[in-house]
């Protein structure tokens, strides 16, 4: 058994768009990690009602999600992967977190914080406890190891912490995950606000790029990034807006940052633009191609979706059950 391969657990809000930063951040080495990971990857939509969502614009962009998570090349062969709402497990051990979860961590998470402030209007509980159920995602699949962002340190430390507290209290239940931190994943920042993550939240379009964006949208987003005006194509912490576009360029072209600074020496920043519009364009394009046919195949994409939650479910109450008999609950 110790060549068995580790467990990891990741997933997305249909919440709109994926961005270029998303495929490149985390979407590319999701498809990395399938050969030598066993890997779950769900369509986080419970996540998504904690601000308001149209139900029509909430269950095509679900079905979205999952299509372009196939078309970057996610194979439900190798990877399992599911529609959260669709296994009951989550919301069911999302509660039970909720039960050993304190005030005081809740209140720390600065998610909370950020989201309080853009959502005025509906500061929902469900806002304020959603680390417990994004906790549960986790702990229910035994995940070894999560693949995060810096945005989400703070949420992975609570779910260990809940894990070793329960654990502590009740015996072995839960596996203690760990961060991820990918060999490769640029971290792609808004065109419009370099010292910004790319976010598909962005108030300004042309900060992001989608990924199913069309080529003349893509080139005319990059021509209109934000750089600056002493004309010097370096990667340094002071030019954060050339710093990205190089990013971005190595990114998407497989070009080392050596590489791509001598082809740009004593280039101006326009020439830059177009050479990194076209290696976007270029690096998204079969995977429209692929999203274009995805998305035609409804009945396709519902056997995959059936398929994972069926899978999901049977690892998922196996953990459930494990949770009820150490809690006192009767069997059912």
């Amino acid at each position: 058994m110790e060549n068995q391969k580790k467990r990891i657990f990741s997933g997305i809000q249909p919440s709109g768009c994926i961005t270029l930063g998303n495929y490149l951040g985390a979407l590319k080495n999701w498809v990395a990690l399938q050969d030598e990971y066993e890997c779950i990857y769900s369509v986080v939509d419970l996540h998504s009602i904690t601000v308001r969502q149209e139900p029509a614009a909430l269950r095509k962009n679900a079905l979205d999600l999952l299509a372009e998570y196939l078309a970057c090349g996610i194979d439900p062969n190798k990877s399992l992967m599911f529609i959260q709402s669709h296994v009951s497990a989550h919301a069911e051990l999302g509660w039970i977190l909720n039960c050993f979860t304190y005030m005081g961590e809740l209140s720390r998470m600065t998610q909370f914080k950020d989201k309080s402030q853009k959502h005025e209007d509906n500061i929902n509980a469900g806002l304020f406890t959603y680390p417990c159920l994004m906790a549960a995602d986790i702990l229910l699949y035994q995940a070894d190891l999560v693949p995060i962002g810096s945005d989400q340190k703070q949420h992975l430390e609570l779910t260990r912490d809940l894990a070793q507290r329960m654990n502590t209290i009740y015996g072995d239940i839960f596996t203690v995950p760990e961060s991820f931190i990918p060999k490769m994943g640029a971290r792609v920042m808004s065109l419009a606000n370099p010292t910004a993550k790319m976010s598909k939240s962005d108030e300004n379009p042309n900060g992001f790029i989608a990924l199913l964006d069309p080529p003349e949208t893509i080139m005319r987003k990059v021509k209109r990034a934000v750089t600056d005006s002493d004309g010097e194509i370096a990667y340094k912490d002071e030019k954060p807006g050339i710093k990205n576009l190089l990013n971005i360029y190595c990114a998407c072209t497989g070009t080392s940052l050596e590489d791509a600074l001598s082809e740009f020496a004593g280039k101006g920043y326009g020439d830059l633009k177009v050479k990194v519009g076209e290696a976007v364009v270029s690096c998204l394009e079969p995977i429209q191609k692929r999203y274009a046919d995805y998305i035609k195949n409804k009945d396709y994409l519902k056997e995959v979706y059936r398929s994972g939650a069926e899978q999901a479910s049977y690892i998922a109450n196996k953990t459930l059950r494990k949770v009820h008999k150490k809690l006192g609950y009767i069997e059912r």
